[in-house]
């Protein structure tokens, strides 16, 4: 693959919208400034394959950010999709689809009692602490660095993500106020959350946490973590809130709560739920969603909530992946990249993979990455020069040092083994 055949339209394209759109992305790590490199534009997904404005084709690890978990352009979804579309693109007011996919939620997840549809996962976590709030009477929400909730303004200090790409610590635009009602601390570490609790165990309204972290790379929770995070908050009163927007539906068919059989009291939920149009989902115990206008005086609305488009794709992705091999042929595929990569990492050293069911990251250290301080000694430049030469091999990773990868159903033997020996000759 030639990278001035990248660069000629997709130059073309970004010249155009930085004039029009603030630089020139509509989301920050598509800049692809952190590795060095212009963005690109793509034209169409099909499979695990995506092919860009100039023609060349990549293998998909990014899925649009995970969403993908069937591949691009799979034909249930795309049907149900023309199915929805014939009969309209929106409402503004109650349809069959947002009510069979609360139903399908509530049965596949069974901390979830009862669930309010949203537009994305910024929402989904905003309208979250909003209800525990209102639950606990409390104002402090208790974060971990590096987990990304959104860009909601209590989830903006000590980020992962795209703030932890571009390094930004905390965003101008915030009050000071608003940061001063968010605690937080190292994931991973139950001692610091001991403390917290200890220093304003009557002001804490909730802890939210990714329980698999994949916005600072790949981190999973030790052992005894998650199941120590429920005794602290049911102790003290506190809510438990997963934000399972990126592994609801991913890791697991009930997500990672159901993997690592923890029952938060609310979870978070999007990506999957919508097939590749944009969702959101927030969820839990009765008496907590019952607060929610307009059974109760938690204000919370969308227009767009529960579009009958995004709500059909979704409830065809979820159908699918019911099918008992689902996530049988989605952990193989992990575990078969997570081996040749973990190999090529013990033969060349500087190196340390991250893996479960349908994510990965190769993290470019030597040493163990449990929270975020250890993901932010990982060499970044290395992993800049490894990602443009992955590019030219036809591998599209995700553009971060601090973003997961993202496997499908659909990527083959072939794929995987290509991706192999593009990491072999890149490293």
């Amino acid at each position: 693959m030639s990278t001035a055949s990248v660069i000629s339209r997709s130059k073309q394209l970004a010249a155009r919208a930085e004039k029009v759109i603030p630089g020139g992305v509509n989301s920050p790590v598509r800049a692809l400034k952190s590795v060095g490199a212009d963005p690109i534009y793509f034209e169409r997904g099909d499979g695990p394959h995506l092919f860009d404005v100039d023609g060349n084709k990549y293998i998909d690890y990014v899925g649009s950010w995970g969403p993908m978990v069937l591949g691009h352009c799979h034909p249930r979804v795309l049907e149900a999709i023309e199915a929805a579309l014939a009969h309209g693109t929106s409402y503004g007011a109650p349809c069959r689809q947002e009510v069979e996919m609360a139903e399908l939620i509530c049965q596949l997840i069974p901390s979830i009692e009862m669930v309010r549809m949203v537009n994305s996962g910024t929402e989904a976590t905003m309208s979250a602490i909003r209800v525990a709030r209102a639950f606990t009477k409390r104002d402090i929400i208790l974060k971990f660095e590096g987990c990304y909730h959104g860009h909601g303004d209590s989830f903006l200090a000590k980020a992962g993500s795209g703030l932890a790409t571009l390094g930004i610590s905390s965003c101008p635009g915030v009050p000071e106020e608003t940061t001063k009602l968010t605690i937080t601390v190292p994931f991973n570490d139950l001692d610091a959350v001991k403390k917290a609790f200890k220093e304003h165990a009557k002001e804490i309204a909730a802890v939210i946490l990714e329980p698999v972290v994949g916005n600072s790379g790949l981190i999973l929770p030790k052992e005894g973590y998650l199941a120590g995070l429920r005794e602290i908050t049911s102790q003290n009163g506190a809510l438990l809130i997963f934000d399972e927007v990126m592994t609801g539906f991913r890791v697991a068919l009930n997500g990672a709560q159901g993997r690592f059989d923890i029952k938060p009291d609310l979870t978070t939920l999007g990506k999957i739920i919508g097939g590749g149009l944009p969702v959101g989902a927030y969820g839990g115990r009765r008496e907590i969603m019952e607060m929610i206008a307009p059974k109760g005086s938690v204000y919370q609305a969308g227009t767009l909530s529960g579009n009958p488009l995004a709500m059909a794709a979704g409830l065809a992705q979820l159908k699918h992946l019911q099918q008992a091999d689902s996530y049988v042929r989605l952990t193989n595929k992990t575990d078969l990249l997570a081996k040749g990569l973990t190999e090529l990492a013990e033969k060349k050293g500087g190196m340390k993979v991250a893996h479960i069911t349908g994510m990965i990251t190769v993290f470019f250290t030597d040493k163990e990455v449990v929270d975020f301080e250890s993901a932010k000694q990982c060499d970044t430049d290395k992993f800049a020069k490894v990602w443009r030469k992955l590019t030219d091999k036809g591998i599209y990773w995700p553009p971060s040092q601090f973003e997961a990868a993202f496997l499908s159903t659909v990527h083959s033997t072939k794929d995987i083994e290509e991706t192999i020996k593009a990491f072999e000759e890149s490293v």
